[in-house]
């Protein structure tokens, strides 16, 4: 009996982009959940990158995630429980016929079988996606593999300034749009005044000219340290003087390190494609500073921060609908050019299995907001 997707011959692989909008990078870390998300023994279902993704804890603390498709009936597996099977080994059991495979994926138990049957239970698997923890978050592996037999050639991503324990605020939302449009708004630096209207934020009656330093950094880019917008008050609540430092990652996270005298705040966002129309944002924030005793007052902030950007992503579908060419200017939407250009860099560099070549150089941008 053939294995589920491991035996799929590799296809050769294609060097040639992907239209924007449409596909995921592959071969890297995605981030999926908090780890306080996943608890010892039970199973979660989640669809990443299009896929449904078992994601569970064993009571070890080690958590693993796999294809959540029995391949007997196809039900969901994550509808079945963790057990363990003779030799004390965690499985997942089907909720359907009782078949149980490992948390590496491959089937261990079949309990319909006689014992001349002679099925070699061990040649069916599902697919395992590697996981790790980083830092209090969950990272799943996507490889470009068609086989899904792909390891990780790097170790899950870690962040600067995640202190003072336990995050202080995480908030997440649904974005009806694909990862790429969701990438782009979040890296957007002029469309604040407009979206984000409030007491607290810019006004668009109050713009000024910016001029910031950019420069390449491990797969993305970063706008380097500076001192804080004074058209943003929402800096005021820190005190002191803050300087600022935003970075960009590929696939999709943006961080926000803020450093006030030997205080940080992290403001971390990731972006995490669901299906090719739906796209959920996470923002985490973790600091040492006092104000953070304030986070019941903050949360309601970071919601309506959110709430905004989602209204605007539901208004920009009504032209996106028509798949009209877009337009994009320098120097504002610059950050957006170089999102595609490491995009197919990325791409090409694990198509040739070469380095990648990080193809955005130092620069200064200008803008008004």
């Amino acid at each position: 009996m053939p294995a589920d997707d491991a035996s799929k011959p590799a296809a050769k692989a294609k060097t040639a982009p992907m239209k924007f909008g449409t596909g995921w990078l592959r071969d890297c870390w995605y981030f999926a959940a908090m780890a306080g998300d996943l608890k010892p023994g039970k199973l979660q279902r989640y669809e990443l990158l299009g896929e449904p993704v078992l994601l569970g804890r064993r009571r070890d603390g080690g958590v693993y995630a796999i294809r959540d498709i029995c391949p007997h009936r196809a039900a969901p597996l994550s509808a079945g429980k963790l057990v363990r099977d003779e030799s004390g080994a965690e499985t997942v059991e089907c909720p359907y016929h009782g078949w149980r495979f490992g948390t590496d994926g491959v089937c261990s138990a079949i309990p319909s079988l006689v014992e001349d049957q002679g099925v070699e239970v061990s040649r069916i698997r599902v697919r395992n996606y590697p996981a790790a923890e980083s830092q209090g978050m969950v990272f799943v592996w996507f490889t470009s593999d068609p086989r899904g037999t792909g390891e990780p050639t790097e170790p899950p991503p870690v962040f600067p300034g995640v202190v003072g324990g336990a995050a202080k605020i995480v908030d997440r939302m649904d974005f009806d749009t694909h990862m790429d449009h969701a990438v782009v708004g979040l890296m957007d630096p002029t469309h604040a005044p407009f979206v984000h209207q409030a007491w607290w934020a810019r006004s668009a009656k109050k713009q000024y000219e910016k001029r910031k330093a950019f420069a390449p950094s491990d797969a993305g880019f970063v706008m380097v340290r500076h001192p804080r917008s004074k058209a943003n008050r929402i800096y005021d609540i820190l005190g002191g003087q803050p300087e600022v430092e935003i970075t960009f990652r590929l696939p999709g996270s943006r961080w926000e390190h803020i450093q006030i005298g030997r205080r940080q705040l992290l403001a971390l966002t990731f972006l995490t494609p669901i299906t090719e129309t739906k796209t959920t944002i996470t923002q985490i924030i973790w600091s040492d500073h006092p104000v953070l005793v304030l986070t019941p007052l903050i949360k309601p902030f970071v919601r309506a921060f959110l709430h905004q950007d989602g209204d605007m992503v539901n208004l920009q579908n009504m032209g996106l609908k028509y798949d009209p060419p877009l337009l994009w200017l320098d120097d504002g939407d610059v950050q957006a050019k170089w999102y595609q250009q490491l995009k197919r860099e990325w791409t090409a560099s694990r198509a040739e299995n070469r380095p990648f070549v990080n193809p955005v150089k130092a620069t200064t941008l200008r803008w008004r907001s």
